[in-house]
């Protein structure tokens, strides 16, 4: 389909969208109108240039209907712990990414899990598997950042050392694609729509798939935290926003092609078949069945292993989880 023949997303597009699914429970549960409004009437979102991000970004109008007049999505400058700290209220991230901003003291709390997968690490022929780039060189887009700590995870877990064993590349303007496509890497971890583009450039090899590719699609990729301070003093705020995200990834699992138009309409996605190719790839239910604590002290144990973080995994648990919204929204939308 050619971008310019997608209907435009209209509100009422969209919330019609959504109920013709038979999803109304998703968008006007009557106990959310029994509750005291929220605390605030500002919600500020880390903005990702990452298509499996969708929720956060087909979340804007559900927010609406939460009660925040204004939705402000925050321009991703720095880390996403930073950023999150600095200037936003709650933020969708990578797994292991935060465990290290948790470990150094960030007021950060991971309050739910979104869904699985969605980072694919390409390498150039001959190298087939993750053991094989042991003395290779590694392209990422930032030192210490979620390609770093992403990476330094899935080494950890296969007995390479990522602070001996591999060299890092970082890419000019955070480009660590360009430097695989040119070849000045041999490996590099790409996140939608980097894996599309690359295999219709039939580029590179994928040597682990986070979505297919055991353990890593038995864990979150994709979840939600929230500035402490935040958290504390908007306590209703916090359930309200985080339902609206929940509600949203509920809406890209059922009704994928929606998210995708709607995506394309916002300017979040440049094309709509690949938007709708990530989203029906991910399984955005997931926030329903598995525990995001899992996730957390699956990746704390590898990175501590490396020394990249000096906390337990239950310390950074205890330090950097607040799941008391995430259970009660569990129990109202009969997760």
């Amino acid at each position: 389909m050619d971008d310019a023949r997608i209907p435009h997303a209209r509100r009422r597009a969209f919330l019609g969208g959504a109920a013709a699914l038979g999803a109304a429970s998703l968008l006007g549960i009557p106990s959310v109108h029994a509750e005291p409004p929220p605390e605030v009437s500002k919600i500020r979102l880390v903005r990702v240039p990452a298509l499996c991000f969708a929720p956060q970004y087909v979340a804007e109008e559900l927010l609406h209907l939460e009660g925040f007049t204004e939705v402000e999505y925050v321009k991703l400058f720095e880390a996403i712990p930073t950023a999150l700290v600095k200037s936003a209220d709650l933020a969708m991230f990578g797994g292991p990414s935060f465990l290290p901003a948790i470990d150094a003291g960030f007021p950060i709390a991971a309050l739910a899990g979104i869904h699985e997968g969605c980072w694919e690490l390409f390498a150039h022929p001959p190298i087939d598997t993750v053991q094989q780039l042991k003395g290779k060189t590694i392209g990422i887009g930032t030192t210490n950042g979620v390609e770093q700590v992403w990476l330094s995870s899935i080494f950890a877990y296969v007995g390479i050392d990522p602070h001996k064993d591999v060299k890092w590349v970082t890419a000019k303007a955070n480009d660590p694609v360009s430097l695989f496509l040119e070849r000045k890497v041999d490996a590099f971890l790409a996140f939608p729509p980097e894996p599309q583009e690359l295999r219709a450039l039939n580029v590179g090899k994928v040597v682990v798939n986070t979505t297919l590719d055991r353990p890593w699609s038995q864990y979150f990729c994709c979840m939600v935290a929230g500035h402490k301070d935040f958290i504390q003093n908007n306590p209703i705020a916090t359930k309200r926003a985080l339902r609206a995200m929940l509600k949203a990834a509920d809406l890209c699992a059922n009704d994928p092609e929606h998210a995708a138009r709607y995506l394309v309409e916002k300017g979040y996605a440049k094309r709509y078949e690949v938007a709708l190719e990530v989203i029906k790839s991910l399984s955005y239910s997931r926030w329903r069945t598995d525990n995001p604590a899992d996730t957390m002290r699956f990746h704390a144990l590898r990175l501590r292993d490396v020394g990249m973080i000096k906390a337990t995994p239950q310390q950074i648990i205890d330090r950097g989880s607040d799941w008391r919204f995430l259970n009660e929204l569990k129990r109202e939308l009969k997760a």
